[in-house]
């Protein structure tokens, strides 16, 4: 049984309902999604060589200018583990929904593995960055172009100095303005909003429940644990969310 289940039972029914009669929905995901994959957790990652690091050493500005080869092996050996990983049942039904109903569906994700989009979404709002995308550390001067930059561990500008940095946020960054705002317009205006396989304790990100709550929307938190945020939920589906998600989002 889960750890919220008796203090508030849901009826999945009742949220397939509530997602027929939407015009929009909003759906935010987290870690619990990618886990069903095999993806490693951020710290998860920590193993072997790298268990001798702390990662939040990994993740900061400060951390890739004290030693920006270790940081950029890293991120390549995250890059590596993700090789193997395929999208899983949760992905592929978020993803068929928007192909199915276009327009009605926001996909919003702290996940920055790319499982949605390999899975077939489109439009989604990555609020944490991409593993695989590369940008400059420093703004970019002229003779800046990641395409040619100097291929090392990490790449460079050979006329500047400039390195390449991995296209994710780090500790103390903020989130990107444009993706927050789009995320943040989805959910003021959407009917219903779906949190899956996250915490709700990383903000931002878990603000965006509140904010839909606030906006009128109903909220329904797919999680086989208590989180954060089950105190703005209307329902609560107690499960994983490869096990909930397709007959949730399957046609009626």
């Amino acid at each position: 049984m889960c750890a919220h289940e008796q203090r508030f039972p849901a009826d999945a029914g009742e949220v397939r309902q509530w997602l027929q009669g939407a015009g929009h929905i909003a759906v935010l995901t987290g870690a619990g999604v990618s886990a069903e994959s095999g993806v490693p957790t951020f710290r998860g990652a920590q193993t072997g060589y790298w268990a001798q690091f702390r990662p939040e050493d990994m993740a900061t500005e400060e951390g890739f200018r004290a030693h920006p080869r270790r940081v950029w092996d890293w991120y390549q050996h995250r890059r590596d583990l993700l090789a193997g990983v395929q999208p899983n049942a949760a992905h592929v039904a978020l993803a068929q929904f928007q192909q199915q109903q276009p327009g009605r569906l926001t996909l919003i994700t702290q996940n920055v593995d790319g499982l949605h989009q390999r899975a077939g979404s489109t439009g989604v709002l990555c609020l944490h960055g991409d593993i695989f995308a590369e940008r400059w550390l420093d703004t970019p001067r002229n003779c800046c172009h990641i395409d040619h930059a100097v291929a090392d561990h990490p790449p460079y500008c050979d006329r500047c100095g400039n390195m390449v940095r991995p296209g994710v946020v780090w500790f103390g960054e903020a989130l990107p303005y444009a993706t927050l705002e789009a995320a943040q317009k989805a959910v003021r205006a959407c009917d219903l909003m779906l949190v899956v396989g996250t915490a709700g304790a990383v903000y931002p990100a878990a603000g965006l429940a509140r904010l839909a709550r606030e906006a009128g929307a109903r909220v329904a938190i797919i999680n086989p644990a208590a989180s954060a945020l089950d105190d703005v939920a209307h329902a609560l589906l107690c499960g994983t969310a490869a096990s909930v998600l397709p007959a949730l989002l399957a046609p009626p």
